[in-house]
């Protein structure tokens, strides 16, 4: 057998493995090393396997990963999101569909400081639900507002995905922080968008409220935001500028949020273990999905199947737009099935020499593109991870309930995902901008 042959065998043991339910991490390490054995030798794979796993777990960019997560779940567990969610319902809840507007935007200003969509999920879903019921939502369009705005978690930086996305392609963390910026914006503007239209076809859908006024007064200063986004300022400004290193501006940003939660005591002693248990829990997963995927890839990288792949691609009769496309179809038929991070991992080894050596886009907007196929990942079937979430947070509500809800959030996504296609520009200018 050819070593493509090899390399397509290895694909496709690996996604029977997936379907298996085994983890994920053990069956990258698993095929490749196997792969790698067969197509250069038993001692070599050890070799390889060894090198991979010392220098990845002992890599000082990787240390910017538990600063980050840290900093999201301080966040998380010292209310930071149900003060967000008050001060955006004071504005927005006596607008039509005000309440699922006020959870966009607050889970958009969650997700910039938390940078998981899990995590903003969660939150948003907790705080927000109840409120959304209290006033007569329908189930269907509350639901899939939360699900869907929690993506915002994985787009707007810092964002966990953006993070392992620089580190396996050797691009500049900073630079897909501010890439992020603009798209995470037109998203949320999509979403609002959709709203508004599903609400204008349907008022019964959102009752307009009439409980308090549409004003912030002295809460907003009392409620601890301000110190906490100037943090998040500080801290993603300080990378920017070019005084942190991304580790550091973690570290900046997660000993600020932990400084100023504690002396306004919002974060117990309680949250404050309970962050340590989870972000050590989700780095230790992280890690371990980075290592299992660059052993993967060196076995996928020798068996020369993307350079094969590059070949066909730049044979093809069609414009890269239709190539671009034709691979996006394939990410979003992944997503239904994979999760995020790990399907970011397992296929950048494949689709990064083709989308930016073959068709020449930028490395920097192609990780951007790759976030905005996994937002659609977690909310599609049937492993639509914040659906779930938000199943669980409101566990009367029928799974099938929400995802029907999701269509028109999906159809927003595409939507923005199509126009960051048509015009790139609307996330290089800012790194350029910034490098200029």
């Amino acid at each position: 057998m050819t070593p493509v042959t090899i390399g397509i065998i290895g694909v496709v043991l690996l996604l029977i493995l997936i379907a298996l339910k085994i983890p994920i991490a053990y069956s990258m390490f698993a095929v490749g090393f196997l792969g790698f054995s067969v197509l250069v030798s038993p001692s070599a794979a050890l070799n390889m396997v060894s090198t991979e796993i010392f220098s990845n777990f002992s890599s000082y960019n990787l240390s910017v990963i538990p600063m980050f997560v840290w900093m999201g779940f301080i966040a998380y567990y010292s209310g930071v999101g149900s003060n967000l969610y008050a001060i955006a319902y004071k504005l927005m809840g006596k607008l039509p569909g005000g309440l699922a507007i006020a959870t966009q935007a607050a889970c958009a200003v969650f997700g910039a400081i938390c940078g998981s969509n899990t995590a903003t999920a969660a939150t948003m879903g907790a705080i927000a639900l109840p409120e959304m019921r209290k006033y007569g939502y329908d189930d269907s369009l509350s639901t899939a507002s939360v699900a869907a705005a929690g993506a915002l978690g994985v787009l707007i930086p810092p964002s966990v995905i953006f993070i392992v996305y620089g580190v396996a392609t050797e691009q500049s963390i900073g630079k897909l922080f501010i890439s992020g910026i603009v798209p995470g914006i037109l998203l949320t503007l999509f979403y609002i968008a959709i709203i508004i239209i599903l609400v204008k076809k349907n008022p019964s859908l959102a009752p307009v409220s009439s409980g308090e006024s549409n004003s912030i007064d002295g809460s907003f200063l009392q409620s601890g935001i301000p110190e906490v986004l100037f943090t998040f300022i500080i801290s993603l400004g300080g990378l920017f500028a070019g005084w942190f290193t991304p580790t550091e501006a973690g570290a900046v940003g997660a000993g600020s949020i932990l400084l100023i939660t504690t002396l306004r005591r919002q974060l117990k002693w309680e949250g404050f273990m309970k962050s340590l248990k989870d972000t050590t829990r989700t780095t230790a997963m992280i890690m371990l999905l980075v290592a299992g995927a660059m052993v993967f890839g060196r076995f996928i990288a020798v068996s020369r199947l993307p350079y094969e792949m590059a070949s066909w691609a730049a044979n093809l009769d069609m414009p890269p737009l239709l190539v671009m496309i034709v691979i996006l179809a394939i990410y979003m038929i992944l997503g239904c099935f994979i999760d995020a991070l790990a399907m970011v991992l397992l296929t950048v080894p494949i689709f990064y020499p083709i989308v930016v050596d073959v068709l020449g886009y930028s490395p920097i907007w192609f990780g951007v593109i790759i976030v905005m196929v996994v937002a659609m990942g977690v909310i599609t079937p049937p492993v639509g991870m914040n659906v779930f979430i938000i199943k669980g947070v409101a566990s009367d509500i029928p799974l099938e309930k929400i995802f029907k809800g999701v269509w028109p959030f999906l159809f927003a996504l595409l939507a923005c995902i199509l126009l960051l296609l048509l015009f790139p520009s609307l996330v290089t200018f800012l790194p350029d901008l910034v490098e200029s």
